[in-house]
């Protein structure tokens, strides 16, 4: 009985006795720290060009593609004039009775200026006659005056009418061009082109008119470019955007090749905009522009338009004392995180640095080689027993 109850005894003792708190561990090491801002972004030609009609015609078919080269200077669009309309009767026989009238109203014209020019004649010979009376002093001087205004008022009515058979005889033209060119494929001269020309030396990026066609002065016809200066523009959350500057480097991952493009933020634009993300929530995003600066063998398969993900570098040292960011937590107004010392859990206050998310600088209360708790759940205690969890 003796003995039983000793058994007893020691099976309870085992059974209530503490056991460790099974933990997992990680360490605290001097190591290189980066701090940055990871977002999608595309890359785009830095100087594109939209080229526009320059005046109202009819658009030859463009035969050009996108990728095709576009040397500076080569017309990549021709204007034609635009295409006179085609009479219908009842069009017809106005045009035929404009071209009537106006043959009219330049025989008028001539009638009236052959009339004129014969009363400018008579007031000239007027003009000589008082001319010569004035000279024996049979006449006054006013009655001279008034034959000399008169010879130049008839005079200026002869101008008048050698101007009056000018515009009869345009008008009869404009009318005559009406049933003389109404159909553009009975004439064989030659038509007055204009060239679009490429202002760069590129290639084409976007063929918005393509078709034959009438097109408007100002109409878009094609985008050109040079793809060998490519920009990426990276949209990001305001709140990161506060952190980036101008001149600060930037890597390019996971574009399509094997190595990490090298660049550095040109511009953080000052105005943001409103986006939606794919949750539905509103975001506050800014666009940052930024240059590639590796070699461009490196990234010459790269396009207009292409995805890469950005990652900005905010903040690096190439030794900062880090510990696991799952090591830390809260207590009172600062962190603190457990310290594993002889198979003991031991509550250590710290100042943490910058972070990357997995890592955290340290800046005191840690040394290099120490061990932490990761993911400290409630069972660990400061002092109490701690056992590596073994997989």
């Amino acid at each position: 009985m003796l003995v039983a109850a000793v058994l007893v005894a020691a099976a309870l003792a085992w059974g209530f006795w503490p056991r460790p708190v099974l933990i997992e561990t990680g360490e605290v090491t001097r190591r290189p720290l980066q701090v940055t801002v990871e977002e999608e972004g595309r890359t785009r030609v830095r100087d594109r060009y939209v080229l526009h009609a320059p005046v109202a015609g009819y658009l030859r078919r463009i035969e050009l593609h996108v990728g095709d080269p576009a040397p500076q200077g080569e017309p990549l669009a021709i204007l034609d004039p635009l295409r006179p309309a085609v009479l219908d009767p009842r069009a017809r026989a106005e045009a035929d009775a404009r071209v009537a009238g106006a043959r009219a109203a330049l025989a008028r014209a001539e009638a009236a200026a052959r009339q004129a020019r014969a009363e400018a004649e008579l007031a000239v010979e007027e003009y000589r006659r008082r001319e010569d009376m004035l000279a024996r002093a049979l006449i006054s001087r006013s009655e001279f005056d008034q034959a000399r205004s008169q010879m130049q008022a008839r005079a200026a009515a002869q101008d008048a009418s050698r101007s009056a058979i000018e515009v009869a005889r345009y008008e009869l033209e404009a009318a005559q061009a009406v049933l003389r060119h109404y159909d553009a494929s009975g004439t064989d001269a030659p038509l007055e082109t204009v060239p679009v020309r490429s202002p760069v030396d590129g290639r084409v990026l976007k063929v918005v008119q393509e078709s034959a066609g009438v097109v408007a002065a100002g109409q878009p016809l094609l985008e050109v470019g040079d793809p060998r200066r490519l920009e990426v523009e990276v949209e990001v959350l305001s709140r990161d955007a506060v952190r980036i500057d101008a001149g600060g480097r930037v890597l390019f991952e996971r574009w399509g090749g094997a190595d990490v493009l090298e660049g550095v933020v040109r511009t953080v634009e000052p105005t943001g905009f409103t986006k939606i993300s794919a949750l539905g929530v509103e975001e506050q995003r800014v666009l940052v522009i930024a240059d590639i600066r590796s070699a461009p063998e490196a990234w010459q398969r790269l396009g207009d338009g292409y995805r890469v993900e950005a990652k900005f570098i905010v903040w690096e040292s190439q030794d900062a004392l880090t510990v696991p960011a799952s090591a830390l937590f809260r207590r009172a107004e600062g962190w603190a995180t457990f310290v594993v010392e002889s198979g003991r859990a031991r509550l250590r206050p710290v100042e943490i640095g910058a972070g990357s998310g997995l890592l955290t600088e340290v800046v005191a209360g840690l040394a290099a080689g120490d061990v932490v708790i990761v993911h400290p759940d409630d069972a660990v205690r400061d002092g109490g027993r701690v056992e590596l969890f073994r997989k």
